[in-house]
């Protein structure tokens, strides 16, 4: 597996070293289910995001509109404002930055604002105009697994072998982009962890990932805070932890995905995860040669 790039000296430097990168979150919506819209302000989204380098986040994910489970969509001119002034101001203070978003429009702004990865929940089947623009743009591009917006997805849950489907899936998006010109050495692939998934299809993608990272795409895993780890965390009476009680988890998860060869994890809270992959590069260095360590 090669990392994609175009990317950053620091970041490529990373990921030939080993270590999996750390994405930070930055929701720059009102209704995100983790944050409950704390940094919608731009200024408080850009301080967010300084705050999440400092802690250890290789680069930061700017997103303009929600993808809890049955959040609306919210018009492109709004994400547009929403995004840009932030992917900007951090751009210019020297951070990687990838914007979160399923419009072709809102991607090809925040690259010309210095995004330098488009992370697209869906995949392209959302706006297929995206690929034209990743295409184009030379930019790296974060497929994920998808099945339909935030207020159906969760109906579209019906798996034979969910690892198999996932896998067989994300194929035909790789086969749709580079119909669209878009270079292998571009893409990076996302199981998409709690996107059209039940809390039990979460377990086997997280399992079996060292299967998707041997289809050859670098490969990004999203657990942070999800429902999924919220059930498992749940107290005696069954209750899910709260978002913000789930960064431990989310830490765990990022140590042995890491381990099993993901390319980068997507947390909100850098600090933990920062040193879980540095753990997880070291225990994969030490391995003996061709010593399977998950």
């Amino acid at each position: 597996m090669r990392p994609p790039s175009p990317l950053p000296p620091a970041l490529a430097a990373a990921g030939r070293a080993g270590r999996a990168l750390v994405m930070g979150v930055v929701n720059v919506t009102p209704d995100s289910f983790s944050d409950g819209g704390r940094w919608f302000a731009p200024d408080a989204a850009v301080a967010h995001g300084l705050a999440l380098l400092a802690d250890g986040a290789d680069l930061l994910d700017v997103g303009g509109e929600s993808t809890r489970p049955g959040a609306a969509r919210v018009p492109v001119a709004e994400e547009l404002d929403r995004v840009l002034p932030v992917v900007r101001e951090l751009a210019s203070r020297g951070a990687a930055v990838s914007v979160d978003t399923t419009r072709a429009e809102v991607a090809e702004a925040a690259v010309a604002a210095g995004a330098v990865v488009v992370n697209d929940v869906s995949g392209g089947l959302a706006d297929p105009e995206i690929r034209g623009v990743v295409a184009r743009t030379g930019v790296v591009y974060v497929a994920m697994h998808w099945r339909g917006h935030a207020d159906v997805m969760d109906s579209l849950a019906q798996y034979d072998d969910v690892v198999a489907d996932v896998r067989r899936e994300l194929a035909e998006r790789v086969a749709e982009l580079r119909a669209a010109g878009v270079a292998d050495h571009q893409v990076v692939l996302d199981p998409g962890l709690g996107f059209a998934k039940p809390g039990s299809a979460n377990w086997p993608l997280l399992a079996r990932l060292p299967e998707l990272v041997a289809d050859g795409f670098p490969v990004l895993v999203g657990a942070s805070r999800k429902r999924f780890l919220g059930h498992l965390l749940a107290d005696d009476d069954g209750a899910p932890a709260p978002p913000e009680q789930r960064d431990a988890a989310t830490a765990a998860v990022s140590a042995l995905a890491a381990a099993a060869g993901a390319w980068c994890v997507r947390v909100h809270e850098a600090r933990g995860t920062a040193d879980a992959v540095r753990v997880a590069a070291r225990w994969r260095a030490a391995a003996p040669s061709g010593e399977d360590i998950r």
